[in-house]
């Protein structure tokens, strides 16, 4: 089975993300999108906010799996037989950051990082962008899927 991590903090699931999961599933039998935790980060959602909105966002995608993990994403892909990880590339800056991740992640482990580049229409989208957007009031609903509902933030 080619299965493949789709790692991230998802603070919200934009339709970047949304995009990149979408077209994954086209490549590999199954894409865990693994929420990673980090006790360090304030998060604007919590965990099981974050995993439902992905949840729901794919109810009707059976090649979809939504977990949670701590650590090394490179020792979560060895605990699941993850033999790949899925990144999404907006722009120029991040494939330099990825790159570099992607380089010690080969280092530390066989796994092979696949990249995508976004579509057009959501290169611009990014969590941040999101979440400035909702604390500001704003109409957040075109940035991300329908399962993102914010109640009050």
């Amino acid at each position: 089975m080619k299965r493949a991590l789709f790692p991230g903090s998802f603070d919200p699931i934009t339709n970047g993300h949304y995009d990149i999961i979408r077209r994954g599933v086209k490549l590999f039998d199954e894409v865990v999108v693994a929420i990673g935790i980090n006790a360090d980060k304030k998060y604007m959602f919590s965990i099981e906010e974050r995993q439902a909105f992905i949840e729901d966002a794919f109810k009707d995608e059976p090649k979809v799996k939504v977990t949670t993990y701590e650590g090394l994403t490179v020792d979560y892909c060895k605990a699941i037989k993850a033999k790949f990880i899925l990144r999404g590339l907006r722009n120029p800056a991040d494939f330099e950051f990825e790159k570099a991740i992607a380089h010690t992640n080969r280092k530390l482990s066989k796994i092979e990082t696949v990249f995508l580049l976004t579509a057009a229409q959501t290169s611009y989208i990014s969590s941040s962008i999101v979440r400035d957007v909702i604390r500001n009031n704003g109409d957040y609903t075109v940035l991300v899927p329908d399962s993102v509902r914010v109640t009050s933030k």
